[in-house]
């Protein structure tokens, strides 16, 4: 039987038939003790082969190629990272300026992480209703900063409905997912999507000004409008697995109009003749997005 994982416990998965029926199953034994550097062998939105034997519980035998996945880093020692979603159509990124930050830094982590992985994205800025004016001006800077880049760009606040018709628009018959720090209203924004949803949702921690974890694990909903979206725990750091110097050089999509360097293997940091320097001094490529690619650049090993 062929179906897909709708929610992943880690232990047990609620796989969804052809008939839209959802049947509680485990893993078969060659995949749970795989040699993946994965801590999970199968995810929420992997298209799964199932065997049902009467009396006993539906086995997960196969997993299905998938066309791309989101990872986080894995908190066991022994694997290097977790596989959080796949087969995914949309990506949402939100962004707080405050309570929490969204830094530079983890959104661009973040954004190559997804180009890397063949998944389309698009900027969420949350809470639009609650912010001062020097953070909207923050705000308005990093909205400039990455839709000149390329990347869809939307201003809402979950809470007060602002703008939800633009996601709702950009969702339509797609498999979503919504990321983003925990506190940055994502659980709140996704009940306000669609109230049948009804994930939970904990305030923001007074001591520190950041969220509180409200998932512990992924799980698919199919929503009225004919898509999908799958909830997953927040993210409080992303890594670049699996990535080489030369990978990430073409992650950064602006890049791409200035990568004519004297040397083809120009990794834009100390060569001579490199153009992506030369558009950096001439602000045609922002300072915060270099100094970033070079920051994660040095944590990467060279193929």
């Amino acid at each position: 039987m062929q179906g897909i994982v709708y929610k992943s416990t880690g232990s047990w998965y609620i796989v969804k038939d052809q008939q839209n029926n959802f049947i509680e199953c485990k893993l078969a034994g060659k995949l749970r003790n795989s040699e993946s550097k994965s801590t999970n062998p199968v995810c929420t939105g992997d298209h799964v082969t199932v065997k049902i034997d009467n009396n006993k519980t539906p086995i997960i035998e196969a997993v299905n190629d998938r066309k791309n996945y989101i990872i986080r880093k894995s908190v066991k020692l022994s694997k290097q990272y977790q596989i959080i979603a796949s087969n995914i159509d949309l990506c949402f990124l939100i962004i707080t300026i405050s309570r929490p930050q969204t830094s530079k830094m983890f959104i661009d982590r973040f954004l190559a992480s997804n180009f890397a992985y063949n998944i389309d994205t698009c900027l969420l800025f949350n809470k639009i209703d609650d912010i001062d004016t020097y953070e909207r001006i923050e705000l308005d800077e990093l909205f400039d900063l990455y839709s000149n880049i390329g990347y869809k760009c939307l201003k809402i606040s979950g809470k007060k409905l602002l703008n939800l018709n633009h996601v709702k628009n950009e969702m339509k018959n797609k498999i979503c997912v919504f990321n983003g720090h925990s506190g940055s209203g994502k659980s709140t924004l996704l009940n306000s999507i669609d109230s049948s949803l009804n994930i939970k949702t904990a305030p923001i921690s007074s001591s520190n000004l950041t969220g509180q974890h409200t998932t512990t694990f992924s799980k698919m909903f199919d929503l009225k409008n004919g898509s999908k979206i799958i909830d997953t725990p927040g993210i409080k750091g992303f890594g670049l697995y699996d990535f080489d110097k030369a990978q990430l050089r073409d992650c950064f999509m602006e890049f791409l109009n200035f990568n004519d360097c004297k040397y083809n293997d120009c990794l834009h940091k100390d060569e001579p003749g490199c153009n992506i320097k030369l558009a950096v001094e001439k602000g045609f490529i922002s300072k915060s997005r270099y100094q970033n690619y070079l920051e994660l650049l040095s944590e990467l090993k060279t193929n």
